[in-house]
């Protein structure tokens, strides 16, 4: 099937604010977006109102179309609603998958701990990510399972990973997913499942936020955790 010009527009924005091209607060300008791409005005219009809908970029009356920037409080918000989406599709998944599957999440694991050891954050935090969608992925739930790839999507905006904005958090997660793992491949509760899940994101949230609150005089007052 043909892509519209407003998908391909579309697909061009999002991949240029993932990638960090468009930084936050970046400003989309439309007659720039049409010169550069051959694509029309129209098109590029629609585009930024389906990301202003989806959360990428705010449409601000007088100046225009801005790439949205993700502060600490939005991190936390995504974060509490990701450990329960999370919570709930790895439990849902967790008794449909394979020993081949669990095996992976296993070297998914392992890698994150090499990066981690190399001080690669951009590695570690895409297996990281790997690693709960692939915990996910069974739930048997289509639109439970977009929700949480939404959420990780988001939190792809935050340039820096939080596990190295708290110190020692990477390495505690890294043990966590082994416990998770353990929990499923031993045939646990579902309802022991999703709360191990859940807590492991919620520590994740405690540690970031009890960091910040001791270092709340270092940092700028309105910066956001991407830029740390």
């Amino acid at each position: 099937m043909a892509t519209s010009k407003a998908d391909q527009a579309y697909d061009i924005l999002k991949a240029r604010i993932m990638d960090g091209t468009y930084a936050p607060g970046h400003r989309l300008v439309i007659d720039q977006l049409a010169r550069e791409h051959g694509i029309s005005s129209v098109p590029w219009r629609e585009s930024l109102r389906r990301l202003e809908a989806e959360g990428w970029v705010d449409i601000v009356p007088n100046v225009g179309a801005l790439v949205k920037t993700f502060d600490t409080d939005a991190w936390q918000r995504t974060m509490r609603l990701l450990a329960r989406l999370e919570g709930l599709a790895t439990s849902l998944s967790a008794a449909n998958l394979t020993e081949e599957e669990i095996a992976q999440a296993r070297e998914l694991n392992r890698q994150a701990g090499e990066a981690l050891a190399d001080f690669d954050t951009a590695r570690f935090g895409d297996l990281n990510r790997r690693f709960h969608e692939l915990l996910c992925s069974k739930c048997e739930d289509d639109r439970l399972f977009t929700l949480v790839h939404h959420e990780w999507t988001r939190l792809e905006l935050i340039r820096r990973s939080a596990f190295f904005y708290a110190p020692g958090r990477a390495q505690a997660s890294l043990s966590e997913h082994d416990a998770l793992l353990d929990l499923i491949e031993g045939g646990a509760d579902p309802d022991v499942i999703e709360t191990a899940a859940r807590r492991h994101e919620v520590n994740t949230l405690k540690a970031v936020m009890e960091y910040d609150a001791t270092h709340t005089e270092n940092r700028p007052q309105h910066g956001s955790v991407g830029r740390f």
